[in-house]
């Protein structure tokens, strides 16, 4: 029987690899710049802990957690998102006395049983942002900013979607009045929403099933139903988000598939996935602090973008091609092999990746070698540029040859190679 990786958990490829790179020194780069601090959770946490944050009653806790018991008979949970570990995190380790406003990051892998599709997997894998302590809509504003500016000099197109979802005081006359609505509607909805629209409605607003969409279309807005103080909230971060330049449209079905949201809510959503639209999302989640244990009145936003469906978006954009290395050395006859093998480890350690092929194999095949490893340029030496002291550098985007020296003190003449690779020669 041949192993294989079990659906819905994905090998990455050393192909795509460099994908993932780019996308975690950008964000970790911007995450720097806007005065955020990594922080590393577990991936196993106790199963309680997701229940009270994310919801007994979601699809998430319901149908889709990777849990089980732990041979002390302690029910324990891969953890399906990241802002309840972090939070835990917070309140453990009392972090609110460090700093008045906490600005955290962690980047890894997230696990739920869901059906696999494009962008979506059993193991995914999540860059999630927590800012801890600020109520101020400027904060939620320069969040999003955040997001937008990550995709931005990713290259990703995406377009941002916000809505308010009020608070524990404005919420249940609006939830009445969605009830309301539904009921007229309840038999033409999928048996989900059914029991949706009994424990908690405003899941209803998030089916993707399409009769379920369409019955939904024509129902009240929550953001008619807003207290004085989520109105005026929620007209202060499309106030910043307009100070900032940030382009968004407001989008009143957006109500995200966690209970703890609250007040704003956003999507960044891109056309180029098909069903699986959104690239990242996230929202205000003042109280869920409290709830775990924390200290009273902390307020928290947050959101989170899916590192595969970038990758994807990324892949796109590059048809595919991976990044290469720098140099590769192709050495004809002993000699130049071994030239070569002292030449490249002071390449190396200069920063200059380099390959060579240790079999010495004619240079038609060295060449293919060369291609497959995406070189940008190819060293040719043998006997002769050995004896006269100039071996061949190739630009493999063009073709274009030049003689350049080589020499015995083969630090020396790495130094020189380098330079002239870092200016692209």
């Amino acid at each position: 029987m041949q192993a294989k990786a079990l659906k819905g958990f994905k090998d990455i490829l050393p192909d795509e690899v460099h994908l993932w790179q780019r996308i975690e020194v950008t964000a970790r780069d911007i995450f720097r710049r806007f005065g955020f601090l990594e922080i590393r959770v577990p991936v196993l946490e106790q199963t309680g802990l997701f229940v009270r944050s994310i919801g007994e009653d979601t699809d998430i806790v319901e149908k889709e957690m990777y849990t089980f018991s732990d041979r002390n008979g302690d029910s324990v949970t891969m953890r399906p998102e990241g802002t309840a570990p972090v939070l835990r995190a917070f309140v453990e380790h009392a972090l609110h006395l460090k700093n008045k406003v906490a600005r955290l990051y962690t980047i890894g892998p997230m696990f739920r049983h869901e059906r696999p599709q494009k962008g979506r997997l059993r193991q995914f894998h999540q860059m999630s942002v927590e800012v801890l302590g600020a109520a101020e809509p400027a904060v939620d504003a320069e969040l999003m900013a955040m997001a937008h500016m990550i995709l931005a000099e990713l290259g990703v197109t995406a377009s941002l979607e916000v809505n308010s979802l009020g608070c524990p005081d404005c919420r249940p006359a609006y939830n009445k009045a969605l009830v309301d609505f539904l009921q007229s509607r309840r038999e033409r909805l999928c048996d989900d929403c059914r029991r949706r629209l009994e424990k908690n409605p405003l899941r209803v607003l998030d089916c993707k099933n399409k009769a379920c969409r369409a019955e939904v279309e024509e129902s009240p807005a929550i953001t008619d139903y807003l207290c004085g103080s989520c109105a005026d909230h929620f007209s202060a971060v499309q106030k910043g988000l307009l100070a900032m330049e940030v382009p968004y449209s407001l989008n009143r079905f957006m109500v995200r598939g966690l209970d703890y949201y609250r007040k704003t809510t956003f999507e960044l959503v891109t056309d180029q996935l098909g069903a699986q639209s959104a690239v990242g999302a996230g929202g205000r989640y003042d109280g869920l602090v409290e709830s775990l244990g924390g200290a009273k009145n902390t307020p928290g936003i947050g959101f989170a973008i899916g590192m595969e469906r970038l990758v994807l978006l990324l892949a796109a954009k590059e048809q595919g091609q991976p990044g290469g290395i720098d140099l590769f050395i192709a050495g004809l006859g002993e000699e130049a092999v071994d030239y070569g093998f002292r030449l490249q480890q002071g390449l190396r350690a200069l920063g200059t990746s380099c390959l060579m092929d240790p079999a010495a194999a004619g240079l038609k095949s060295q060449m293919k070698q060369a291609g497959r490893a995406r070189a940008a340029f190819t060293l040719i030496i043998g006997e002769d540029e050995l004896a006269t002291g100039q071996a061949i550098l190739r630009n493999m985007a063009d073709g274009e040859q030049r003689m350049v020296p080589i020499g015995a003190d083969t630090k020396e003449i790495a130094a020189v190679l380098a330079a002239e690779i870092q200016r692209g020669v």
